[in-house]
């Protein structure tokens, strides 16, 4: 068996992680190779991790990879996607960051989590991402055109609003007289756009939200389309330029600029243990019950 590790951070939880990680898969007998760059910052900052002639690294990833193991926060499986990319290795997640709606393995269940997973005993979770074509040849854009949780319009360089002119499927919709607008997967739901007024959604669900950001316009609210809608944007304000964000990944593009936004080709697998599932999660992150009088 042959596993991928990534992780983006280095700190005590990390370190912890890390070395309970690699001791376990090492005795099991796996083939455990280090993300390049997270190996040299393993290397460079650890005082309990010595043996390191032990560990392989990799550049970039194959089909030959049974899943990948990401150690930080869900901003670390976002940034592990863009390794993925569409050739399905299942990816679970170490939490060592704060809230966790992806990486849901806890430091201190490492051993169990993972034998569970080698035993079989888990479910595959499909999520959807969202592609991104622009009128303009953006490089940034372009190398990397996907995004797992959301795709993002925001200015850039100002404190005046945006407008974000909005088509679906080639009918108009509105203009958003915002901040920004977030195009959100239900991976994405308990995300920037929940935190900016979207609902959650169901990994599951067949349905994209738009959700904007501090619009002007009180009656504007995020609206919830079928996942197979074609989204098409395009941004003028005050700025000749603005911003637009596929997860973590920013790149800017000249204002009047076209968005195509749609459902990708692919999706993202990831391990869910069986004491596991979503709604747990809701539960436990966003302390759902949480009552004195309960």
């Amino acid at each position: 068996m042959k596993v991928a590790v990534f992780g983006r951070f280095y700190n005590k939880r990390t370190s912890s992680s890390v070395e309970r990680l690699s001791n376990f898969l090492l005795k099991k007998g796996i083939d455990v190779y280090i993300e390049s760059t997270f190996f040299n910052l393993i290397k460079e900052e650890s005082v309990l991790i010595k043996d390191f002639n032990r560990y392989k690294t990799f550049k970039t990833l194959d089909t030959s990879f049974e899943f990948l193991i990401s150690i930080g926060g869900d901003g670390t499986i976002l940034r592990a996607i863009t390794f993925v990319k569409d050739i399905e290795i299942p990816i679970i997640g170490i939490n060592t960051g704060r809230l966790g709606f992806l990486a849901t393995i806890q430091v201190d269940v490492i051993e169990n989590a993972l034998q569970n997973i080698i035993d079989g005993k888990y479910r595959i979770s499909e999520r959807s991402l969202l592609s991104v074509e622009t009128s303009s040849d953006n490089k940034d854009i372009k190398a990397l055109n996907f995004a797992l949780n959301e795709v993002a319009v925001s200015r850039k360089n100002t404190t005046s609003m945006i407008t974000v002119e909005t088509h679906l499927n080639g009918e108009y919709l509105t203009s958003y007289w915002s901040d920004g607008l977030i195009v959100s997967t239900p991976t994405g739901s308990t995300g920037y756009s929940l935190s900016c007024g979207g609902p959650v959604i169901t990994p599951g669900t067949d349905s994209f939200v738009l959700t904007p950001i501090a619009p002007h316009n009180l009656s504007a609210r995020p609206l919830i389309i079928p996942d197979s809608t074609e989204i098409q944007l395009r941004v003028s304000g005050r700025e000749e330029q603005h911003l637009v964000s596929l997860d973590s990944r920013i790149a800017t593009l000249n204002n009047d600029t076209l968005i195509t936004i749609k459902k990708a080709d692919f999706k993202i697998k990831m391990i869910d243990l069986l004491d596991e599932s979503f709604l747990i999660t809701l539960r436990k992150k966003l302390l759902w019950g949480e009552d004195r009088r309960n």
